[in-house]
């Protein structure tokens, strides 16, 4: 029966009523005319009234999709908020043709997975929204800059069917981490996982009360990461200060999900297809698989990326692989032919994305994340790199129980990173085009490094720390006096604004000390920013050591290849699980 000849508004599947628009070569929903506004379930009853189609459910959501409320109705009781931090998005007044671009690439979270093709006003009433404060950027995404988002699975056991998975009264740590990076021209990403058992320092955070106030949260030095999340009240804020001091990196925007998002995604797509290299039988996770392939979905989907005692040596590195295997080949399913040609799934995806769904206030509405899935869909699955920050055995401990950063690789990676240097080959398409946009801005830059250096006892320079690690203004100073010989340098103390990036700002006539400063430190031309007037006689020049800054001698030029052992593998490969 088709959605025309059904006898109620209610009974409309909408994916019945998507048609291919040729002009534009999208999808659209066509509702009819007369299709009204959907009552609010807390509104006294009227008339007749006509819903618009609500979404049709995933096999793995039961619950029904929440109608919006009509025009003129009022919000619901408590205005949606959740114990004062989170609130929940309402939905807002329905279009009769809405479209979907497709091809737009799915933001995946695993242990739990979030992802979707975001779209549809009816979906904002779907997602969780927490305010962390300024730990993320303002103003959501800029075009001309890269874009990093954590991606946090929590192992909070909440909702149905979840009580059995370990301890069902925690309050959840960050069990799965992924850092992703999206480069400046979004030709590529890489797809940074952090050890939920690494030992580092957890900053001082600051955190929304539900009464409003802010509480500040003590930081802890040599704490396991998982515990910046949940633990003493920490919120997905504090895992991403935690992220910035640890990598140097900004965090822009965060998502958050639990064990149910990767039950109800891995049923939308219709299964992931998984491979495996050896019969697998693990007792705890529930995990019983032969050799060979399989398409897994919902419980079984969740024991293949919970499991720790079917692969490798059975630690969290072999589970973090497995993970990004499993999240390689969603994110291929979801740009399969079969995914983007059908409206049900499309449906299925984002009801199941959007209800897994946690995130901060700069990306918290349907049209926001719509937004930055367009920022995300053109890049091409082999320029999607996953990594692991390198790591090493505690050597503190004599049962090998965590691991602590190995600086020799994690630090070249970084500054990749930091750098926005792709871990891949990226084939860039309109490369002539595109080059010959950047030859000036190139020629510019590479003109700042080119010329006389000053002696390093003529190098005169103020020091100013804005945004590095405690101290690093003054042991640059020592360094720079007592190992480069630069007498006429100066700590200054804190800058009076923080910074992301180290910079150099020098005027015209001191470009001989700025080139001699930055063979010094390793500073990119990026980092130099040259004045429009010459300075008078003994005038210093001005370094702010910025969140990037990790210690004097350590060079911030980004080197153009990952170090040689770093854990890797593009999004687009098949591997097998071992």
């Amino acid at each position: 029966m088709d959605a025309q000849s059904r006898g109620r508004a209610d009974e409309i599947d909408p994916a019945d009523q998507w048609v291919l628009n040729p002009r534009t070569g999208n999808y659209e929903l066509r509702l009819e005319d007369t299709a009204a506004q959907a009552p609010s379930q807390r509104s006294a009853p009227r008339a007749a009234p006509r819903r618009t189609p609500v979404p049709p459910r995933s096999p793995a959501a039961p619950s029904p999709a929440v109608p919006g409320p009509r025009r003129g109705d009022g919000p619901p009781p408590g205005g949606g908020r959740r114990g004062g931090r989170s609130r929940k998005i309402g939905g807002g007044g329905r279009k009769r043709a809405l479209t979907i671009t497709g091809g737009t690439l799915a933001v995946l979270l695993i242990g739990g997975s979030v992802a979707g093709y975001l779209y549809y006003e009816h979906l904002n009433g779907n997602i969780r929204v927490t305010d962390i404060g300024d730990a993320g950027t303002s103003g959501g995404f800029k075009k001309d800059q890269p874009i990093n988002i954590l991606v946090i699975g929590t192992d909070k056991r909440s909702g149905a069917g979840n009580e059995g998975y370990g301890d069902a009264g925690s309050v959840g740590h960050a069990d799965t981490t992924i850092l992703f990076h999206v480069s400046k021209d979004r030709s590529n990403a890489t797809a940074l996982s952090i050890p939920r058992d690494l030992i580092t320092n957890l900053p001082v955070c600051p955190t929304k009360q539900p009464d409003g106030s802010t509480k500040d949260i003590p930081g802890e030095r040599g704490a396991r990461f998982n515990t910046s999340l949940g633990q003493s009240g920490r919120d997905p804020g504090c895992t991403m200060r935690t992220v910035k001091e640890l990598t140097g990196i900004q965090v822009d925007h965060f998502m958050m999900a639990d064990f149910n998002a990767v039950k109800n995604l891995s049923t939308a797509v219709g299964g992931v297809p998984v491979c495996v290299a050896k019969d697998v039988n693990d007792k705890d996770s529930k995990l019983k698989l032969t050799a060979g392939e399989h398409r897994l979905e919902g419980e079984q989907a969740l024991a293949f990326v919970r499991t720790r005692h079917a692969f490798g040596n059975e630690s969290d590195l072999d589970r973090i692989k497995t993970q990004q295997q499993f999240l390689s080949s969603m994110m291929r399913e979801m740009k399969s032919k079969e995914t983007l040609t059908s409206p049900k799934k499309f449906f299925s995806l984002a009801e199941a994305a959007t209800k897994s769904l946690s995130v901060d206030s700069g990306i918290g509405s349907i049209g926001k994340l719509t937004d930055l899935a367009g920022e995300l869909k053109n890049i091409d699955l082999k320029n999607i790199t996953f990594t692991t920050l390198p790591v090493l055995d505690n050597p503190a401990e004599k049962v090998k129980a965590t691991v602590v950063v190995n600086q020799g690789q994690a630090e070249p990676l970084l500054q990749m990173i930091r750098g926005d240097v792709s871990l891949t080959e990226v084939e860039k398409k309109e490369q002539a085009a595109k080059d010959a946009a950047d030859a000036d801005a190139k020629a510019k830059l590479d003109a700042l490094m080119q010329g006389t250096r000053a002696a390093a006892k003529d190098v005169r320079v103020d020091v100013y720390n804005g945004g590095g690690p405690a101290g690093s203004a003054s042991g640059t100073l020592n360094w720079l006096q007592n190992t480069k010989g630069v007498p006429r340098s100066s700590n200054l103390g804190n800058a009076p604004a923080k910074v992301d990036a180290t910079q150099l700002e020098y005027a015209p006539n001191q470009a001989d000390q700025a080139r001699a400063l930055a063979d010094m430190m390793g500073l990119p031309a990026t980092a130099l920013k040259m004045g429009t007037a010459d300075a008078a006689p003994k005038t210093p020049m001005k370094l702010t050591l910025g969140a990037d800054f990790k210690g004097a001698g350590v060079s911030m030029t980004a080197p153009q290849q990952a170090p040689e052992g770093v854990q890797r593998v593009e999004a687009d490969k098949s591997v097998c699980a071992k």
